[in-house]
């Protein structure tokens, strides 16, 4: 019986390190000049495509730093692109993996217990010399459009 503790604790061991091996480092905090540019470089998407958008920009450490909704968005994705955001942050990953992984379960329903945590693409990290520093929330549409103008605001900060 003592055999199997010490099996499964090295299993779990070797799943938490490989884990936290292929997660990138937290670097320094995106800029506010920064933050507008990725909401930005969304909002027009979400306005090409005639979506309703909430957008919502956090650093390296989940606090918020650049906020805008349509006037038109529903009011709940107000909260909702906060959280897709916060959430991509602390867990130095989209929220569209997540949700996939959680789709296969597993190891991915430990995600389901983060306070303020959303299931639903949308959630996008922003990356500067391969470190985290920060990350972009979009709600309104559906996951995919979410995802799409997140996606877009992404692009815009390597510009």
């Amino acid at each position: 019986m003592i055999w199997i503790r010490a099996v499964v604790a090295m299993l779990l061991t070797s799943f938490a390190l490989g884990a936290a091996a292929q997660q990138p480092l937290y670097g320094s905090p995106i800029s506010v000049e920064d933050a507008k540019r990725v909401a930005s470089a969304g909002m027009a998407e979400a306005k090409k495509n005639n979506f309703n958008m909430a957008v919502a920009v956090v650093d390296s450490t989940g606090h918020l730093v650049y906020f805008e909704r349509m006037d038109t968005v529903q009011l709940g994705s107000i909260a909702i692109a906060q959280d897709k955001a916060m959430a991509a942050a602390n867990t130095r990953r989209s929220t569209k993996s997540v949700y996939e992984e959680l789709e296969k379960g597993g190891a991915g329903l430990r995600y389901l217990n983060l306070r303020g945590f959303v299931t639903s693409e949308g959630g996008e990290l922003l990356m500067r010399d391969g470190k985290v520093i920060g990350a972009v929330g979009f709600s309104g549409g559906s996951g995919a459009q979410d995802g799409q103008c997140a996606r877009a605001g992404v692009a815009a900060l390597g510009r």
